[in-house]
């Protein structure tokens, strides 16, 4: 039997389109879908425990994966088999939960898992920016509480033009790469990187894509209509008590006011608001505490909460004492490091990042292998959080999910100012060594420095910034808070990094709290953000004005150099014999890649000194030497025999030529050491290739003056006493063809 299916389609404009249906996959599911563009496809499913969990939170997980089959290709290396999720991967998983998390209900603790995958790739369309419509869709069919749908979208500018959800060649062209998450009210994340815009122009594109999205939520609900909305399920809220939340107030909301007014480090403070906290449970009995225990630690949450948001509204004041366009102490260090290739040390207030630079070949660069996208990077960045930075003990299971998250945001507000033409692979790690604020901002300002350290010629220092909102829609007061501390970030109600030059910004990351915050609110925080962005600027520009000349002296300096495909065999030798001899005698890397559009070899030359890197290229210019008719060449014997003497071109060392005895001298040379000896140094004259011989002809007799009276022997007659039918003059036939051969045998 066919299963019924149900299906919305999504205009995007120039012939493009996004189906979405249900129905037919996956029914054991609370919801599924398929969401189709083009050929790509998207299988989401949603599913979530009818049983609370026993936690605080909502254990959500958003699972996204491409299948290889999906592109008819099969997993690289050895195991043949998807496992651990790419950086790709977990870059769209976050994109997910970050729209999503936040509108499950607070009390909701049921286990649910969205899982998402590719199954159908199309090389023209970018399946990440649709992951966000299926997983909200799929919600939609089912039970779950579930405050509206939401979409997510991608925008570019090409020529001046935006563009929804841009093809990959697209997006290569152009000056912004933004994926937006709202829903049909409210936009609630933004991320991407830009090409130095400004924050009117970052804030149009938002604009263009929320009014796609809201065509796509549309859409969603459409369908659920269709398919007949399931009512939403019954589940057990958590407990609640209004007179106990007023007593706790009551009770702790003038002194944690005191405590926030009187600005203090972080670990002052947390001891301060924590001695608020035990002196309040002091006043209950162990039945009490036993009982609304959990109550209580919630209620003295929000009491503080409040109270420390309204101490920036009304006072203009923050928790460290700090106005809202202030920014914390800023200390900055370069060439930190002795052994590395470029280091740095970036620490505002109670956050330090340490920044590595490493430069390499292309043999380094990181490899991207995904279903949807095959390639490389040439420069990339890595971000380590240690628990330390925020004074924590806790297990170390690999790099996290936030970690690589970081990592792609500092990595894009850098990259762009990398020039096209540095010829490194270029590796920046930093170390978090402190954590009160934005880490990855922090790990923007250091990487711009270790790179400038490093000799990467940047075109222009970029600067990171985390800004917070705190807004009261009743009394329409907000206060948009700079260089946002840890506490800050929760409290608040938008969260936003911005990143960028004194000419436009790079990258940004927002997460928005609040509904429908105005774009007119959106705009000034933006320009806030500026200034702070600006300060900090010029903090690292009083550090390191400009890029370090050259690398450093025990770093590895990289030329490159260009030669025709033919000669590539010459170079590597048979059985990579020659290339790695000569890495192994210069101290050298030596990679070497085909460029198909100019059919060139480049041979790219690292080493550290410049004896070496010379060396090879010496290699290289005799691998390349082409003597020309008629020129003269400095020549150095290398080998005698009877017949002349081996001479190698002393400009191109390995390239070789007879000078044979007749060319000598004038007068007839019987032994060529009569003339020449081994390791004499004299010049010849190049004759191309000798007709006679079919052998390349030097000679240095051609240089020399003509004696006087010197009579030249007439050339040799190869012929002489032969006719030409191949008789010679006594008239016998030298032609063997109508002769019997000589080994036959006679006949019995």
């Amino acid at each position: 039997m066919i299963p019924q299916t149900y299906k919305e389609v999504i205009d995007l404009g120039d012939g493009r389109e996004i189906s979405i249906e249900t129905g037919k996959l996956a029914k054991q599911a609370h919801g599924s879908v398929v969401v189709q563009s083009g050929k790509c496809m998207l299988l989401c499913t949603v599913v979530s425990n009818y049983k609370q969990s026993d936690v605080d939170f909502l254990p959500l997980t958003v699972d996204y994966r491409e299948k290889f089959a999906a592109a008819g290709r099969y997993p690289g290396g050895f195991f043949k088999r998807e496992a651990r999720p790419s950086d790709g991967e977990v870059l769209t998983m976050r994109l997910v939960d970050r729209v999503l998390r936040p509108l499950f209900p607070k009390d909701y603790h049921s286990e649910t898992q969205v899982m998402i995958q590719l199954m159908s790739h199309d090389d023209d369309v970018m399946p990440d920016a649709m992951a966000g419509l299926a997983a909200s869709a799929a919600i939609q069919l089912s039970d779950f509480p579930f405050e509206c749908a939401i979409s997510e979208a991608r925008v570019g500018r090409v020529n001046g033009e935006f563009i929804i959800n841009p093809t990959r060649s697209q997006l290569e062209e152009s000056d912004i790469d933004m994926m937006i998450g709202a829903s049909a009210d409210s936009v609630m994340m933004v991320e991407g990187e830009m090409d130095e815009i400004s924050e009117e122009e970052m804030t149009e594109a938002i604009k263009f894509a929320h009014e796609a999205i809201k065509v796509q939520c549309a859409a969603q609900v459409k369908l659920a209509e269709a398919f007949g909305k399931k009512e939403v399920r019954e589940y057990e809220p958590e407990r609640e008590d209004e007179a106990l939340e007023k007593k706790i107030y009551d009770m702790a909301y003038d002194k944690v006011y005191a405590v926030a007014k009187a600005g203090s480090a972080k670990h002052e403070r947390g001891a301060a608001f924590g001695e608020i906290k035990e002196e309040i449970k002091a006043t209950f009995s162990e039945e009490e505490l036993e009982d609304f225990g959990g109550l209580i630690s919630k209620y003295y949450s929000k009491a503080e909460k409040a109270a420390v948001r309204d101490l920036t509204l009304n006072e203009g004041l923050r928790l460290d004492g700090r106005k809202t366009d202030e920014i914390r102490p800023i200390w900055c260090e370069v060439d930190y490091l002795p052994s590395t290739h470029g280091s740095s040390i970036f620490t505002r207030g109670e956050t330090q990042a340490l920044a590595t630079v490493t430069l390499g070949t292309s043999r380094e660069a990181n490899q991207i292998d995904m279903p949807s996208f095959e390639g490389e990077e040439r420069f990339y960045l890595h971000y380590n959080f240690p628990p330390f930075s925020t004074g924590e003990a806790r297990p170390i299971r690999g790099t996290s999910r936030r970690e690589v998250g970081h990592g792609n945001l500092a990595q894009r507000a850098l990259k762009g100012m990398v020039p096209d033409e540095c010829p490194y692979t270029v590796r920046v790690v930093s170390e978090v060594l402190e954590s009160n604020g934005s880490s990855s901002m922090a790990t923007v300002c250091a990487g711009t420095m270790a790179l400038m350290d490093a000799g990467v010629q940047l075109k222009k220092p970029v600067s990171g910034i985390a800004m917070g909102l705190i807004s009261d829609a009743d009394s329409g007061k907000y206060a948009v808070l700079s260089d946002i501390l840890g506490d800050e970030d929760h409290l608040g109600d938008m969260d936003f990094k911005v990143t960028g030059t004194a000419d436009g910004i790079t990258a940004c990351q927002m997460d928005i709290k609040v509904k429908g915050l105005s774009y007119e609110i959106l705009v000034n925080a933006l320009k806030q953000a500026r200034d702070g962005r600006l300060h900090i600027l010029s903090k690292l520009t009083d550090t390191i004005a400009e890029p370090n000349p050259e690398v450093k002296e025990h770093a590895p300096t990289m030329v490159t150099r260009r030669i025709p495909n033919e000669f590539i065999g010459a170079l590597i030798g048979p059985g990579g014999k020659v290339i790695q001899e000569l890495q192994k005698e210069t101290d050298t890397t030596i990679v070497i890649n085909e460029d198909p559009v100019t059919e060139e070899g480049i041979v790219e030359v690292l080493g550290v000194g410049k004896k070496g890197i010379d060396a090879v290229m010496a290699k290289i210019d005799s691998l390349l030497f082409k003597p020309e008719v008629g020129s003269v060449y400095e020549v150095k014997v290398i080998k005698m025999l009877d017949f002349g003497a081996v001479v190698e071109y002393t400009d191109a060392p390995g390239n070789e030529v007879l000078l044979h005895v007749s060319e000598l001298a004038w007068e007839r040379t019987e032994n060529v050491s009569d003339v020449v000896n081994m390791g004499d140094v004299f010049d010849v004259k190049y004759f191309g290739i000798d007709s006679r011989t079919r052998k390349e002809k030097v000679s240095r007799k051609a240089l020399l003056p003509k004696p006087e009276g010197f009579k030249e022997r007439p050339p040799r007659d190869n012929n002489r006493g032969r006719d030409n039918r191949g008789r010679d003059n006594r008239g016998r036939d030298n032609r063997r063809d109508d002769r019997k051969p000589r080994n036959d045998k006679k006949e019995d």
